[in-house]
């Protein structure tokens, strides 16, 4: 029956750091973009350096190294 005296209190104050934890999270946005982390992993990272390399190899900087090297 004494383990109820210390138990009661340890669950109060559990249960009000997650209240607060909750709120906090709200408070700073966590919750607002839901679906990017999910998105995320659809799409792979390699199509942003292929594009960017292509577009490196048809810029007239390139262009020009590889005129004036013939």
């Amino acid at each position: 029956m004494s383990i109820i005296y210390i138990l009661i209190p340890i669950a109060i104050i559990l249960t009000s750091i997650a209240i607060y934890l909750f709120f906090w999270a709200v408070k700073t946005e966590q919750f607002d973009d839901l679906e990017k982390q999910g998105m995320s992993i659809l799409f792979d990272d390699n199509e942003k350096i292929v594009t960017k390399d292509a577009t490196e190899t048809n810029s007239p900087k390139t262009a020009k190294n590889n005129t004036g090297s013939k």
